[in-house]
């Protein structure tokens, strides 16, 4: 209102009739920025979440799991999230095969046998969000690398050991036949357990730039993830109740919690604490981690049953078949997508006190849900 009295003021006061003209061209200017600002950010809880409505794609989207979510790459912040993957995929790429190097005709076969999964392709999701959380930082990608290629050593061996036929007994893992159908179950045993104690080992040899105490931190929250209360655990856990053929909610959530999330929260933790973050921050970074984690396991419920799998890369509507219990089967398809969005919303709050910085990490959030394989 002062902008508008102060105006007229002037106008009243101006001897010349242009001076007059050129002011109130420009009120009416910025009332139409104005009026087009509001029409762009603004969207009413109610157009934004109705049902076959149309609305900005810049503010809303709907995800191939049918979960409604905030498309980043869109928003006001113009952050490009496949541009931004784009860049961490070669360089990730590239330290990934560094990382295993054979030293003779005695370590060729188990070397191949390692690299065959590592290099099997995937969306390097934990690898990119352990340099995303350091970069929020401050970090660089030398100090976070080398974490990140040990957490995607961790994360292939468990899909070598998931896949054996004493676990879920699979034939095909990212388009390809999976390591024990190549290599032969002992070989592929082996090469899941050398993928695993080299993890440990890269990052204590090759950190750089970083003091001790935080490397430290770092390998024993390693060590942690895939212990009994991380991947071995849940992965238990996840036979106890299939072989009683029934689990609770709260079942199926401890079993995530430890045999899907807790990778995740280490990828972001880590990342944070090679960058510098305070015990505050990573405390906040690992809420964001878990709640991804978990939706990162309700988002593949849905896609079992609603992807083939030629999308899928491995065998679709497998838990399905297994009567395995799943979000899904307990939550139904709507109550499992409602859940998904629940989470991701509960991640994405977690960071709001890092503002722009936290880009990626959301983006990555929602990219979870939005996912098709």
């Amino acid at each position: 209102a002062s902008f508008y009295q102060r105006t007229e003021h002037i106008c009243i006061h101006s001897q010349g009739f242009i001076l007059q003209h050129y002011i109130n061209h420009i009120m009416v200017r910025l009332s139409l920025a104005a009026a087009s600002l509001a029409a762009l950010f603004v969207v009413s809880p109610a157009a934004a979440f109705a049902p076959n409505m149309q609305q900005s794609s810049a503010v809303r989207s709907i995800s191939p799991l049918g979960v409604t979510t905030t498309t980043l790459s869109e928003t006001a912040t113009s952050f490009d999230l496949d541009s931004y993957l784009a860049s961490k995929k070669g360089p990730i790429e590239n330290a990934l095969e560094a990382s295993i190097v054979s030293v003779g005709p005695q370590t060729e076969k188990i070397c191949e046998s390692m690299l065959y999964s590592l290099m099997a392709g995937g969306k390097r999701i934990r690898p990119v969000l352990c340099l995303a959380a350091a970069e929020m930082f401050c970090g660089t990608e030398e100090q976070a690398m080398p974490t990140a290629v040990a957490l995607e050593m961790i994360h292939t061996m468990s899909l070598i050991h998931d896949d054996l036929p004493s676990m879920d007994n699979d034939d095909l893992r990212r388009g390809k036949p999976t390591n024990h159908v190549v290599y032969g179950e002992d070989v592929a045993i082996l090469a899941g357990d050398a993928l695993l104690s080299t993890s440990f080992e890269h990052v204590a040899r090759n950190t750089k730039n970083v003091t001790p105490d935080r490397i430290l931190d770092v390998i024993c929250r390693l060590g942690k993830s895939v212990g009994h209360v991380g991947l071995a655990g849940g992965q238990v856990m996840d036979l106890q109740c299939e072989a009683k053929g029934d689990a609770t909610l709260e079942e199926l959530r401890w079993i995530h919690t430890h045999k899907t999330a807790t990778l995740l929260e280490v990828a972001v933790a880590s990342g944070a604490i090679l960058g510098g973050a305070t015990p505050e921050e990573v405390a906040a970074c690992e809420k964001y981690a878990l709640d991804i984690g978990l939706a990162f396991q309700v988002a593949d419920d849905i896609l079992d049953v609603t992807a083939s799998t030629e999308d899928l890369g491995k065998t679709a509507a497998k838990d399905l078949v297994a009567d395995k219990t799943t979000y899904v089967k307990l939550l139904g398809l709507d109550g499992a997508k409602a859940e998904a969005k629940r989470l991701v919303d509960e991640a994405k709050e977690a960071l709001a006190p890092f503002g722009d910085r936290a880009a990626p990490l959301i983006g990555i959030a929602d990219y979870i849900i939005e996912r098709k394989n």
